[in-house]
This record gives C-alpha cells, structure tokens and sequence, in this order.
C-alpha cells in the first residue's frame, strides 16, 4: 500500500544527524584528540560523551543519503540524477574549499606553527599561498592545501552516486526481487560487513579522508549507502524492524557504549590482549549499527507529519553543514582571549555556530548563484515528494 507523500522521518533524521555535528565538533576543540585548533584547557573529561555518538552520526547520514538518492533517481533518471547530484555537491565542495575551509587551515597553522605562515602572517598572504597549493609541516604532521576538512563527505557521497548510477545504467532490471528477512534479523545480519570491516580493513587502512586510499571508510560508509538505497526496493524489511526494534537496538547502542568506555578506560595506558581487542572493535560496529537502527526506528515515531517547520530546517542542512565547523573555528579563537570556564565557552560556541548558521542561510537563500555555492538549491522551496513506508508492512519505498 502507498501513500503519496514526502519521507518526513527522513528529513527528521537528516536533520537530527547534521544537528549533532555542531556540539561534537565543538567538543573536537576540547578533547585531547588532534584537531584544527585546540582549547589551552583541553582534556579527556567528556571524551567519553564524545563516544557516544563518533560511531555512528556518519554512517547514519550516508545510509539516509542513499534513501534519499533512490527517491532522486526514480524521478530524475540516470542523467537528470548525476547532474542535480553534481550540482547539489560538487559546487559546494569546491567553493568551500577555495573560501570557507581556509579560515580553519590558517588558524591551524596560526596556533600549531605559526613560523610557517607566508608574508606578514596576515590572513589574506596565506589565503593566497593557500590558492596556489603546497605543504605545512610540523614535523611529520603535514597538511596539503587546498583541503577540504569535514567538506569530505561531498565527495564520497558524489562517489557513491556515481556508481549506483552506473550500476542501474547497465543493468536496470524490470522487476525487483525483495530480500525477506525475519524481523529480528536485522538486529544483526547488517552489522556484519561492518564488524569485518573493522577487524580487517581498519587496521591496514586507517580512517584518512583521503578519497583514493581511504578503503576503510568507503567500505563502510559504502556499504550504508548501499544499505539505504536498497531500504526503498529490495530491503524494505529494514524500516519496519527499526520501528519494532527501537527500544531494544537504543538499549544495546547504550549498553555497548558502556562496555566500551569501560574498555577504553581500563587500558589506557597498557596493551589490551589481542582477543579482546579484536572483540572490541566488533562491539563498536555492533554499537554503531544498533544506534543507526535505534534513529531510523524513533524517526519514524517522532516525525510522522510533513510539517512545514522540518521542511524548512530540512532545506538549510547542508548549507549549515558547509559552514559550520569553519564557523566554530573561527569563533573560538574570537573567544580565546575572554578565558572563558570551557562549559560557558562551549555553549557560547554552539550557541554562536548555530545562530550565525541560521542568519547566513536566510541572507544567502534570496541570491541565485551564491545560494548554489553554499549548498542551497533554487527548488528548495517545493520540495519533490515521494511515496512513503507503512510500518505495517514490508513494501518497497518506490520514488
């Protein structure tokens, strides 16, 4: 049974999953793990908080991308879907990283090694030296420019576009054969490519947001964009388990997390024998998938209308997501000098990136060209509609 109306759980989940990139972000400038720049007070105290989202926020956005990929692809075809793909990521991509990224490659280099820095230091020679290329390095800390930092989930998602729409241009069966699985199947059965990717892949390649050489990440995040788009014809199962699963997968995600952090705290500082770590690293991927299923599941719950409000928070996403870390960069060391207690200065930063996030894009939307810069299409204000699940039953989510 279909019924036509657009996806509101999943713009609820878009929504909620780019949300949390603000305050982990701004919690990446207290933690003591590498970052662009880094708090004078920053320390292990809410690295464990940290934990409890890192394993999954993205995976769970780019199995939502391939859902929403799917829907664009039954509209628009194969050549209607690559070019509103490209334009929709490619043009943010590499405006921000001519623009927007290069506040947080200067700050790095301001605050790590500011010998380095061309000319007087000023932020207009280095944006210069910046366009023309080259190498900062610290030791063996190196950092090529242009970069595009957190912009790199543009081109894995452009990427992985690309070969679905290969895929179906060269064979685009008639029919669909849908996979049935037992409900409780999907507690599990999914999880396992990625707890082999873990075991694996992870250690050979490890995490580089280097698009040729980062086989870890694309086996992953691959794999969950594979996953979502398959959710709307041949694993429709998958939101119908969420939703019966929700509690159980949110209390083993939450049960996992504290296995781990107990884990992680237990040998800090001493080797862990090698059983028990290759045990770990499959708890993390259980806990990642258990946490996306958890998401799609209480999606489905909280966002069951179109409601004009999520339509419009929806549309600003990847505007926001193109801005926002240079955003928290660039305002944290505006607050540097107050000295702020890091949880006032914290709030003040997600306060701030979120506000400032908001007013650009109400500024930006109304100019035709920069708005396409930003990640702000010109037909965001109607956005397409596609059929929707019934939970009831296990039908495929056909565009």
């Amino acid at each position: 049974m279909h019924s036509e109306s657009r996806l509101p759980f999943l713009d609820g989940l878009r929504l909620a999953a780019f949300a949390l990139l603000i305050p982990y972000h701004v919690g990446m400038y207290y933690v003591s793990w590498d970052w662009h720049v880094k708090s004078a007070l920053a320390g292990p105290t809410i690295e464990p908080l940290m934990l409890l989202s890192s394993p999954w926020r993205l995976g769970l956005l780019f199995l939502v991308a391939g859902a929403a990929c799917q829907g664009l692809w039954q509209r628009r075809g194969g050549w209607g879907f690559m070019r509103e793909r490209s334009r929709r990521l490619l043009l943010p991509l590499l405006f921000g990283m001519a623009v927007i990224v290069t506040p947080q490659a200067y700050f790095e280099v301001l605050t790590k090694a500011p010998q380095l820095l061309p000319g007087d230091g000023g932020y207009l020679d280095f944006w210069a030296a910046y366009l023309r290329g080259g190498r900062y390095c610290r030791g063996q800390d190196c950092m090529d420019v242009p970069t595009w930092n957190h912009l790199w989930f543009l081109p894995y998602l452009w990427v992985y576009a690309l070969f679905a729409a290969l895929m179906l241009a060269w064979r685009r069966p008639e029919t669909v054969t849908r996979a049935v699985w037992p409900d409780w199947a999907w507690l599990l059965l999914p999880a396992l490519p990625l707890v082999l990717a873990r075991q694996w892949l992870m250690p050979l390649f490890p995490s580089s947001h280097d698009l040729w050489t980062d086989f870890y990440n694309h086996a992953q995040y691959g794999y969950l964009f594979a996953l979502g788009w398959g959710s709307r014809s041949i694993w429709p199962g998958l939101w119908q388990a969420a939703l019966r699963y929700r509690a159980l997968s949110l209390g083993l995600a939450l049960a996992a997390w504290a296995l781990l952090i107990v884990y992680f705290q237990a040998y800090e500082t001493v080797e862990p024998p090698a059983a028990l770590r290759a045990l770990m690293r499959g708890l993390w991927r259980l806990m990642a998938w258990w946490a996306i299923l958890a998401a799609c599941g209480w999606a489905q719950r909280v966002f069951r209308e179109n409601k004009p409000w999520l339509r419009a928070a929806s549309q600003g996403v990847l505007c926001a997501y193109v801005l926002h870390q240079s955003l928290i960069v660039v305002f944290s060391q505006w607050l540097k000098p107050l000295a702020w207690p890091p949880l006032l200065e914290g709030l003040a930063l997600i306060g701030l990136t979120a506000l400032a996030c908001a007013v650009l894009y109400r500024l930006l939307r109304p100019l035709p060209l920069l708005r396409e810069l930003v990640g702000i299409t010109a037909g965001s204000a109607r956005p397409p509609r596609c059929s929707a699940p019934n939970p009831a039953h296990s039908v495929p989510l056909s565009g």
